[in-house]
């Protein structure tokens, strides 16, 4: 019955103070063991003492869901694209619209691998993993992100609160 109750109060002590840094533990004088979240005093006569570190009581996730999270390590989305004019800002705009990380590189800065890439100089150029579109045509760059398992809008990660519903007049006539 002894150790249900010292269970019970560290199980309570760990769901109030789940954000206390320290946790002690000892053993007093007749045997019985004391959890508490400051040092034993100095009259307990205290064998055994340990201090422990509490972390947060939260698992940290990703803000993406597990979905978008897979998709980006499958097929990374690189976009080379220069000042083109409307095909390289409209390809921007489309995967910025659709909420899709991208890396974006200019191959004036990196020659060498754009050559890899292709072969003219053509933009924009979108790779989805080892998928490549040569120019913008949003119906196939779609097609293309939707299969690497992309969303089709952008994903709210810190959704904003509703403003509050105005409160009725105390007379009952309408708010104004």
């Amino acid at each position: 019955m002894k150790s249900m109750i010292s269970f019970l109060s560290i199980f309570l002590f760990a769901m109030v103070s789940a954000n206390a840094a320290q946790l002690y533990r000892w053993v007093d004088s007749k045997g019985n063991v004391e959890w508490r979240d400051t040092p034993p005093p100095a009259s307990a006569a205290a064998k055994k003492v340990e201090q422990r570190k509490i972390g947060d009581n939260v698992i940290s996730t990703s803000q993406l869901p597990y979905s978008v999270q897979l998709a980006i390590k499958n097929s990374p989305v690189t976009l080379w694209a220069t000042d083109c004019g409307p095909p390289c800002s409209s390809a921007r705009t489309h995967l910025s619209r659709r909420g899709i990380p991208f890396t974006e590189k200019a191959p004036q800065s990196d020659l060498e691998n754009f050559k890899k890439v292709s072969p003219g100089s053509e933009v924009p150029i979108l790779l989805v993993g080892k998928i490549q579109l040569k120019g913008y045509l949003e119906s196939d760059w779609d097609s293309t992100l939707d299969s690497a398992g992309y969303p089709r809008t952008a994903i709210a990660t810190n959704p904003t609160p509703a403003a509050p519903a105005p409160k009725p007049a105390a007379d009952g006539a309408s708010p104004r």
